[in-house]
């Protein structure tokens, strides 16, 4: 793997579930690396591909977690799902099972709510999610209605386990209808590039975070960017060897960004080294 001096780097693109938290439990090292961002004025976005929360209520569930994340640094695939429409097919029209996150940002693309003859059928995660629900938004797109899910996740972490997904709810829609839906989340590049935008970087000089291969690594590998998978979500040392590709660094979890970068002050790395990167210590 590549060494990678954190130092260096200008913008951090984090994902959330499995990375700063379980549930509504904070993992370990997460208020030291909020920190060491804000300290080292680094650009950073919290991207979550979870739909179903607005950047409002991520603040202030951070916040009930006693970090102070403003809402600006965070973007969701319910966001990027709306800029999406909003740009194939302005004022069009949607079916949408989903929740607060997903409902705001489309009415706030102006994006129109329809059970009869919508445009699209948009799935997100969903408590309400249901068979009528279900039988509903299959015979929308059996009519005509295109298929769109926020994210292609098929599970997330839970405090008890993990959590079906919204990849999981589209696929009976899926299977029912023949139709392949197109999904707005990681690792589509178009949310990659609106992350590095708004972050004002050039990915070379910015690093994906997550605890999944395949839609964090590997989002942030084909963005261009550096990437590190943490093993405090989903992911653990076994999971590297089903893929093909390889992120730049693993970590325990994001504690150990700030351990390397404190590292790095410390002892600078003599030039022309070519010693490979040790995984972090606790």
């Amino acid at each position: 793997m590549k060494s990678l001096n954190f130092n260096e780097k200008k913008g951090f693109i984090c994902d959330m579930d499995g990375v700063l938290y379980h549930g509504n439990r904070i993992l370990p090292g997460v208020p030291e690396f909020i920190e060491w961002l804000h300290k080292e004025k680094k650009e950073y976005l919290f991207l979550t591909n979870n739909s179903g929360f607005t950047p409002k209520e991520l603040n202030q569930k951070l916040a009930r977690m006693g970090l102070d994340v403003p809402e600006e640094h965070f973007y969701t695939s319910a966001l990027a799902t709306a800029e999406f429409l909003k740009e194939q097919a302005p004022g069009c029209s949607a079916f949408v099972i989903g929740e607060a996150g997903l409902l705001n940002a489309l009415y706030d693309a102006g994006i129109t709510m329809n059970d009869v003859n919508p445009d699209y059928v948009v799935v997100g995660e969903a408590r309400s999610y249901s068979l009528d629900t279900l039988t509903r938004a299959t015979n929308l797109v059996l009519r005509g209605a295109r298929l769109i899910g926020a994210n292609s996740d098929v599970s997330g972490p839970i405090e008890q386990g993990i959590a079906p997904a919204c990849r999981a709810l589209v696929a009976p829609i899926e299977m029912a209808t023949g139709t392949s839906a197109y999904f707005c989340g990681k690792p589509n590049p178009l949310m990659m590039r609106t992350g590095l935008k708004l972050l004002g970087c050039h990915s070379a000089e910015a690093v994906m975070i997550g605890d999944r291969m395949d839609t964090d690594v590997i989002s942030g590998l084909e963005s261009g960017m550096s990437t590190v998978l943490v093993l405090s979500g989903v992911s653990d040392p076994s999971t590297l060897k089903k893929y093909a590709y390889r992120p730049s660094l693993v970590l325990d979890g994001v504690g150990d960004i700030v351990k390397m970068a404190k590292a790095d002050h410390a002892q600078p790395a003599r030039k022309g080294s070519t010693q490979p990167p040790q995984k972090a210590e606790d």
